[in-house]
């Protein structure tokens, strides 16, 4: 059946009201959505943060009249509405529009990322099965195509690996269908952890080649290869922490991190390692060395 879709123009401190009052007069759902394309980064602990130009938008019956809702979320704001439409949407089927736009993803030479409903492309290739837009990194990020392109490029036989917050594990993972014979990932969310358990298991890797970790279990071995795809601040908080974990001549890959951010991870990193030059990809960066 068809929607009726309200469209709110609001600013941060408008979101609770407007919330909760278009619940109030029957939305079945209430969407938060970017009205500028402006990104947030690092937000606080604890905090559910917004864009400065925030589209509320909320789906009511196709039966509710507009005009209806409008006036009704005026009286119980008691102020003028922001900047506000509405329109009939059709139905569709959710699931497989979202699914129809997804197909495999090639990173490098060898290297796909493959939905699990779709057939490989190159049955012969490093075919990694993994479904985007879930959560934890999916290879659709910048941020993870600059991780799994530079694993694509790298030599991994013989070769420990290290995902420092592994999150879906699809950097783990893809290095070892590129040949290594061991990772280890570790993260601070269990669910996380959950996610590369199952996702390994997927891509038939062997449980006792990919154990995974909460930092304060994980082994404090060093890995040959260690990469960690998380954010510029944690980065440069845990250098030396994350520096430890690669032997040396060992080879590190960073990212997580804004073009504007690079040089103060760099300058986190450049006593340990002989740092390649940064790469770059829509905005967003990859730092990678070898650990003199």
């Amino acid at each position: 059946m068809p929607w009726l879709q309200v469209r709110l123009a609001i600013t941060p401190d408008q979101a609770e009201t407007y919330e909760d009052a278009l619940l109030e007069v029957g939305a079945v759902s209430v969407t938060f959505m970017d009205a500028e394309d402006q990104p947030i980064f690092e937000p606080d602990l604890g905090t559910t943060p917004l864009w400065s130009h925030t589209h509320l938008l909320a789906l009511f019956e196709a039966d509710t009249q507009a005009e209806a809702v409008f006036a009704h979320l005026q009286l119980l704001t008691g102020t003028e509405l922001p900047e506000h439409h509405a329109e009939v949407i059709a139905d569709q089927d959710w699931e497989r529009s979202w699914m129809d736009g997804f197909e495999p993803m090639r990173f490098g030479q060898r290297l796909w990322i493959v939905p699990s409903w779709h057939a490989a492309p190159e049955p012969d290739a490093v075919n990694l099965l993994l479904d985007p837009g879930l959560a934890f990194g999916t290879g659709t990020h910048p941020t993870t195509a600059l991780c799994l392109e530079w694993l694509d490029g790298q030599t991994l036989d013989n070769c420990s690996v290290i995902d420092f917050g592994c999150g879906s594990g699809i950097l783990a993972i893809a290095a070892l269908l590129l040949g290594a014979p061991q990772a280890v990932g570790t993260d601070i969310d269990p669910q996380a952890l959950e996610a590369s358990r199952d996702n390994a298991g997927r891509n038939g890797i062997d449980p006792a080649r990919f154990p995974v970790y909460l930092p304060a279990d994980m082994p404090q071995d060093q890995a040959e290869v260690v990469v960690a795809n998380i954010l510029a601040g944690p980065l440069v908080a845990l250098a030396p922490q994350i520096t430890s974990l690669v032997k040396p001549g060992g080879r590190l890959a960073l990212s997580g991190i804004l073009a504007e951010q690079a040089e103060e991870v760099r300058a986190a990193y450049s006593d340990a390692f002989d740092l390649d030059p940064t790469a770059t990809k829509d905005g967003w960066v990859r730092i990678s060395g070898v650990r003199r």
